[in-house]
């Protein structure tokens, strides 16, 4: 029951994901069209900082929620399990009106000195009761989580997402004729009342199910300081990675606008550039996370539990798995972004962050890989790995930011670079680690050869058929030119044996048709 239970909702949380992924991708083409680059940009410079502020609120607890419940829930003793959500509860009520609090006093003196657009600051007042929902919201999905109940965090996403994009679009057209951090002013506010709908919504079930929940299983009741000892244990090596990659964003957006300043750009200029390469290019790049991230989710808790028995064959097998199939399925989407880089921004209004977009792409399997080995290394017991690697790589990105973007020839292309290496040295690490830990021999002619071949058959056909259907509709030719580019690498990669009938076994939905 416990494995039916996970993979249903699994396939709960994959829908709900890819919904709000495809809806996002819309709102942000609406973004882009209607509100534009520049309130977009002033939007993502607050957006840094409120993540670092939630992530310092949450601290990793609604994960340690998770696990803590899931074992006394499997054991039947649901007062321990009620107890420890009550106690994070209480916990993250604390910490939410506090930070939140924090942020509302102090937010003048924490973005005016680092912050390089002063109209930021209304934006982030707007953001600030935000941190105080989401701590609330984020321990009832742990506890949902860890009673295997996928759907109502499905439902809490789903709620969120509707509501953040009709009432954000709406108070940012509203508003923009007023002047761009109006514009961003009404994104911030579509954030803040998606997140509250979200709670109201996970709230609604909470109470719905209370009334028809089984009376609490009497049995052995930690105490109170023990459950916060057990939560701040297992979630602040969580936060601790978490806060070091929301750092390293609010420090790009504090740099970036600044160094393309220094290429010659004004303060406007460089901040409708930055709002590209964040409302287009890494839109476009991330969209496929939602296949990438929900299959090798699905691998680490079976990498952790033949860790835990000690069957290292296991283990070696399925963190290959995991990274094959990240390769296999980010591959064919990064060759279509590459050659439709500028196609694809264009559709974003945003044509000049084609170049961008092309450069990202050509690292983007190690940027998807990235979530995929840190996952393993969470899994195999060394969550402290992956945070030190992305400390060392962001400190790199950061020197190559300074120096790049500030070059006139290269500009934001110069950032797209530093990015790239930042992607390539902490999956390397991350790999390297994992090879160490786990014994892993990496087979190169499934990981390399195989979909190499697969991808650059595809780009070659794309090369031959870009260009070449008249004038049909834009949105049409890359429709059409997506649909057989997928079909060459899916035939390429049947023939020689990259893809399987057990990779299609794995896929939630499709398996049951293999």
């Amino acid at each position: 029951m416990a494995r039916q239970a996970f993979i249903y909702g699994t396939i709960i949380l994959f829908a709900a994901n890819l919904f709000n992924r495809i809806l996002a991708f819309v709102y942000q083409y609406l973004i882009m069209s209607l509100i534009g680059a520049e309130s977009y940009g002033l939007y993502q410079m607050v957006f840094p900082t409120y993540i670092m502020a939630l992530v310092l609120t949450t601290a990793g607890l609604p994960l340690a929620v998770s696990k803590l419940v899931s074992e006394q829930a499997a054991v039947g003793n649901r007062a321990a399990a009620q107890k420890i959500f009550r106690t994070a509860l209480v916990l993250l009520l604390v910490s939410g009106v506090a930070v939140s609090s924090l942020m509302f006093m102090l937010v003048s003196r924490l973005t005016l000195p680092i912050l390089p657009d002063s109209r930021v600051v209304p934006i982030f007042l707007i953001c600030t009761p935000a941190i105080f929902v989401v701590a609330v919201s984020s321990a009832f999905r742990g506890y949902f989580q860890g009673l295997l109940q996928m759907a109502p965090t499905a439902l809490a996403q789903v709620v969120e997402q509707v509501i953040r994009v009709s009432i954000g679009l709406y108070l940012s057209l509203k508003f923009l004729p007023l002047g761009p951090q109006y514009g961003a002013a009404g994104l911030a506010s579509g954030m803040v009342a998606g997140e509250l709908a979200g709670l109201l919504a996970i709230l609604w079930l909470y109470f719905k199910q209370k009334k028809h929940r089984p009376k609490e299983a009497r049995g052995s009741v930690p105490g109170v300081f023990s459950i916060i000892r057990a939560l701040f244990g297992l979630g602040l090596p969580v936060a601790a990675g978490r806060l070091v990659a929301s750092a390293a964003s609010a420090a790009d957006s504090m740099l970036i606008p600044l160094r393309l300043q220094a290429a010659g750009y004004s303060l406007r200029e460089a901040t409708t550039l930055y709002g590209q390469l964040g409302g287009a290019a890494f839109t476009l790049l991330t969209f496929p996370t939602v296949f990438t991230f929900s299959l090798a989710t699905s691998l680490v808790p079976a990498i952790s539990e033949a860790a835990a028995k000690k069957h290292f064959v296991t283990v070696q097998h399925r963190t290959a798995e995991a990274i094959r199939i990240t390769v296999l399925l980010g591959s064919p989407f990064l060759v279509f972004i590459y050659f439709f880089s500028t196609e694809l921004s264009g559709i974003f209004k945003s044509p000049n962050a084609g170049g961008v977009l092309s450069t990202l792409a050509l690292a983007g399997v190690f940027f998807y890989l990235q979530s995929t080995s840190a996952g393993i290394l969470q899994g195999l017991g060394h969550p402290q790995l992956p945070v030190l690697h992305a400390v060392a790589a962001s400190a790199i990105k950061l020197i190559f930011i300074y120096y790049l973007t500030a070059i006139p020839s290269l500009g934001l292309k110069g950032t797209a670079w530093a990015y790239n290496i930042a992607f390539i040295l902490t999956s390397s690490l991350n790999l390297a680690a994992i090879a160490r830990k786990a014994g892993l021999i990496l087979d190169l002619e499934k990981l390399v050869l195989q979909p190499l071949t697969a991808a650059l058959l595809m780009a070659g056909v794309i090369l031959l058929t870009k260009g070449r259907f008249g004038s049909i509709p834009l949105y049409l030719e890359l429709l059409w030119e997506f649909a057989l580019g997928i079909a060459v690498y899916l035939t390429v990669l049947f023939l020689n044996k990259g893809l399987t009938k057990d990779d299609l076994k794995r896929i939630p939905l499709v398996s049951r048709f293999v």
